[in-house]
C-alpha cells in the first residue's frame, strides 16, 4: 500500500451560504483576500514538507473559479514541491485535457516536472469535474473523446525523439510536435486516470493506466473497480490486474484521541458540505450520456446527494468517504473497506479540506505516516485480491 496526502488548498473563509447560489463558477471573487491566501499556501507548503518528511507521497489536483481548491495552476505548484522535498514521489492528478486547447503544452509542462524533480513525477489526467466546463469555456458534448484524443498524442510527443510529427487528429491540429525536453523517466512517467463510473473505469483498464475513484464510497468503488479489472482483461493484458493499478481517495483525519479525531474529521467534511452547485453546473446538457441521465431521472442518485448537509462523521465512515480515529480505528477502517472493494494498491489521503489550522493538518499527517500507515503495509503485505468481476 502506497499512501499520498493529498490536499485540496481551500480557501475556507466565505460569506453566509444564503447570500450566493454557487461556491462553483459564480461566487465573485471579492470574497479572496489576497494577504489570506498567500498564508494559506505558505502553511500548505509547510504540511507537504512535513508529510514528504513522514515519509508519504505527495498529490495535488487543479480547479478553477472556486474556494473549494485555490490552486489552478498544479505545473507551479508542483514544480515548487518538485525543489522543496526530497523523497515523496509526487501526483499530479490531474490535468484536465478535455478543456484545454493545446495538449502539447501539458506534454512539456511534465516533461520540465520530470526533470525538475529528478524522475519523482507521476503524471494523472483527467475529463475534469462538470462543474469546470463554464469555467474552461468549454463544449460538454465529446468532451469525454477530447480527452482520449489528448492523451494519447501526449504520450506519443514524450515517446518519439527522431524529430517533429504532425498530428491532424479530430480535435486537435499540431504541424511540428518535437517536445524539449525529454522526460527524465523513459518513455515517460506513470501515467493515472480518475475515473468514478464503471464505464470510464473499464475504459482505463483496457489501456492499463492506474485508476483512480475519489470519494466514491463502499457501494459504488466495487463496481468501478472490477469495471477496470474487466476492461484490463478484454484488452489482453497478462495476468492479474496488479495491486498498484488501483487508486482510492477517501478524506482521512488520524489523531492521538477519539475527541480530536471526531472533531478534526468535522472540519474536513467542510469539503462537501460546502458544495454548493446549481444542477446546471453540475450537469451540464453533454456531460453524461443519456443513459446515464435516464438513470438519475429514475432516482439512481449519488449515494450521499440526498443527505450530505446532515452527514455525521460516523456516517461518512460507514459509507466509505471518511476514516477517522485514532491508529487503531482509522486502520481497522481503512481494511475493512479493502476487502470491502477487492483490494487496492494506493490510498490518496485528502487530509486538508478546508477548516483545519495548520497544527491540526500536522497532527494528523505524522499520526497517519507513524502509527497508521506501517501497521497497514504489514497488515496488506500478502492480502489476497479479488480478480473476477462481481
Amino acid at each position: 500500500m502506497k499512501a499520498w496526502y493529498f490536499s485540496e488548498t481551500a480557501y475556507p473563509f466565505l460569506p453566509p451560504e444564503d447570500t450566493y447560489k454557487s461556491i462553483r463558477v459564480t461566487l465573485p471573487s471579492k470574497h479572496y483576500d489576497p494577504r489570506t491566501g498567500a498564508d494559506l499556501f505558505d502553511r500548505y507548503f509547510k504540511e507537504w514538507m512535513v508529510a514528504d518528511e513522514e515519509g508519504l507521497n505527495l498529490m495535488i489536483n487543479e480547479h478553477h473559479q472556486t474556494p473549494t481548491c485555490v490552486n489552478p495552476a498544479a505545473p507551479v505548484t508542483m514544480g515548487a514541491i518538485a525543489r522543496l522535498t526530497t523523497k515523496a514521489r509526487l501526483l499530479i492528478l490531474g490535468n484536465p485535457i478535455a478543456n484545454r486547447r493545446d495538449p502539447i503544452r501539458v506534454a512539456e509542462e511534465m516533461a520540465l516536472l520530470d526533470i525538475l524533480s529528478h524522475g519523482r513525477l507521476e503524471v494523472g489526467f483527467v475529463r475534469g469535474v462538470p462543474y469546470e466546463l463554464a469555467a474552461a469555456n468549454s463544449n460538454p458534448v465529446r468532451s469525454n473523446e477530447r480527452m482520449w484524443e489528448a492523451l494519447d498524442l501526449i504520450v506519443k510527443a514524450w515517446s518519439e525523439h527522431e524529430g517533429p510529427f504532425t498530428h491532424e487528429g479530430r480535435y486537435f491540429h499540431h504541424r511540428s510536435v518535437n517536445v524539449w525536453p525529454r522526460p527524465y523517466q523513459q518513455p515517460h512517467p506513470p501515467i493515472w486516470v480518475s475515473a468514478t463510473s464503471p464505464s470510464g473505469a473499464a475504459k482505463v483498464g483496457t489501456r492499463g493506466y492506474v485508476q483512480a475513484t475519489f470519494l466514491t464510497g463502499r457501494k459504488s468503488t466495487p463496481r468501478v473497480f472490477d469495471s477496470y479489472r474487466r476492461g484490463w482483461r478484454e484488452a489482453g493484458h497478462s495476468g492479474d490486474v496488479p495491486l498498484d493499478r488501483l487508486a482510492y481517495s477517501p478524506m482521512i483525519y488520524t489523531a492521538d484521541s477519539q475527541a480530536k479525531a471526531t472533531q478534526g474529521a468535522e472540519k474536513l467534511l467542510w469539503y462537501l458540505k460546502a458544495n454548493k452547485v446549481p444542477d446546471h453546473y453540475r450537469n451540464p446538457p453533454g456531460y453524461l450520456p443519456v443513459e446515464a441521465n435516464v438513470s438519475i431521472m429514475r432516482g439512481a442518485l449519488p449515494q450521499l446527494a440526498a443527505s450530505i448537509k446532515d452527514m455525521t462523521v460516523e456516517a461518512a465512515i460507514e459509507a466509505g468517504v471518511l476514516f477517522a480515529g485514532t491508529p487503531d480505528r482509522v486502520h481497522d477502517q481503512i481494511v475493512r473497506f479493502y476487502d470491502d472493494v477487492g483490494g487496492f494498491g494506493h490510498l490518496l489521503m485528502l487530509g486538508q479540506a478546508g477548516l483545519l489550522d495548520h497544527a491540526e493538518a500536522v497532527h494528523g499527517i505524522r499520526m497517519f505516516g507513524r502509527e497508521v500507515l506501517p501497521r497497514l503495509e504489514a497488515t496488506l503485505r500478502d492480502r489476497p485480491l479479488r480478480q473476477s468481476a462481481a
